[in-house]
C-alpha cells in the first residue's frame, strides 16, 4: 500500500511579493522559487517547508481561476495537493469511484503534471493529484 503525502498548499494572494513578506516575517524560510505558469495564468512562489511546501498563487490575467477565486472569496487557502506516484492511475481510480474531476492532465508550476477533483467531491476541498516531473 503506497503512503500518500501532501505536497503542499496553495494559498490564493493578491500579490505574491507582498505575501511573501508575510511568510518570511512569520516562517523561517531560506528557499523560496517563483514562476510564471502561462497555460494556469498564474505566478507561483513555492515555499519550501520540512515535509512540505506552501504554493502562493496570484492571478496574471483576469481569465485566471485564480481571479476569480479572489473576486468571490478573497485571499486564502485555494486547494490541498497530494503528490501522486503514477497521476494517470491515481486520476482513473478517482473517476473511477464516483469523483468528478476538473478539467484533463496538464502541466503545472515547475514542470509537474497535475489535475483536480471537484471540490463537491472532496467534501468542500479542491483537491490536486500532482506528479513530479523527476
Amino acid at each position: 500500500m503506497k503512503k500518500l503525502r501532501i505536497d503542499h498548499i496553495a494559498i490564493a494572494v493578491n500579490n505574491v511579493e507582498e505575501a511573501l513578506k508575510n511568510y518570511q516575517k512569520a516562517l523561517n524560510i531560506d528557499h523560496i522559487e517563483i514562476e510564471v505558469v502561462q497555460n494556469e495564468k498564474v505566478r507561483v512562489a513555492m515555499l519550501d517547508l520540512e515535509d512540505t511546501r506552501i504554493e502562493l498563487m496570484e492571478p496574471i490575467s483576469e481569465e485566471s481561476p485564480i481571479k476569480k477565486f479572489l473576486v468571490e472569496r478573497g485571499e486564502g487557502i485555494h486547494h490541498l495537493a497530494i503528490t501522486a506516484d503514477n497521476i494517470e492511475k491515481d486520476a482513473a481510480r478517482a473517476t473511477e469511484n464516483g469523483m468528478k474531476m476538473i478539467g484533463t492532465l496538464r502541466t503545472g508550476s515547475f514542470g509537474r503534471k497535475i489535475t483536480f477533483i471537484h471540490p463537491k467531491s472532496m467534501n468542500g476541498v479542491l483537491t490536486e493529484f500532482c506528479e513530479s516531473s523527476k
